[in-house]
């Protein structure tokens, strides 16, 4: 009887800790506190965009595809958005400088270098650009 009830409440913790993993993934956050750039990613950023996605990927992230399926057209169309893939794959420590826990993690940064958000899994499109309209050029009629 023990056994079942082992077995209960790990298929309840496996439960909401998926469930927990879902709602966070391609959620929109905050920027995390300033900090010096690691060379890789200040030479991806687009001094001409306003604000450039730099995409942290590795070689074997699946999620990552999708994501880079999702921002690529996404700056296609917005003017002064600018997407880049970073793959770290060989370079741990621009992960761990930027403080990035899993892949993909795409981080809006300004030409300066200087994060205004990031996103944790595959963005959601309209959600990303909401939130990038205020440091985006407005656009002429």
């Amino acid at each position: 009887m023990t056994g079942l009830w082992v077995l209960v409440a790990t298929l309840v913790a496996a439960a909401a800790a998926g469930a927990l993993l879902k709602a966070r993934n391609g959620r929109v956050r905050d920027a995390k506190p300033a900090r010096e750039l690691p060379a890789p990613v200040t030479a991806a950023l687009d001094p001409a965009s306003a604000v450039t996605l730099v995409q942290i990927s590795t070689t074997f992230c699946a999620p990552c595809r999708h994501a880079k399926a999702v921002l690529a057209p996404l700056a296609e169309r917005t003017p002064g958005l600018h997407h880049v893939e970073l793959d770290v794959t060989n370079q741990p420590e621009v992960a761990q400088s930027l403080s990035v826990l899993r892949t993909p993690t795409t981080i809006a940064l300004t030409p300066d270098g200087r994060e205004l958000l990031r996103v944790g899994g595959v963005p959601q499109g309209p959600e990303l650009l909401a939130a990038l309209r205020p440091h985006l050029p407005s656009r002429t009629p």
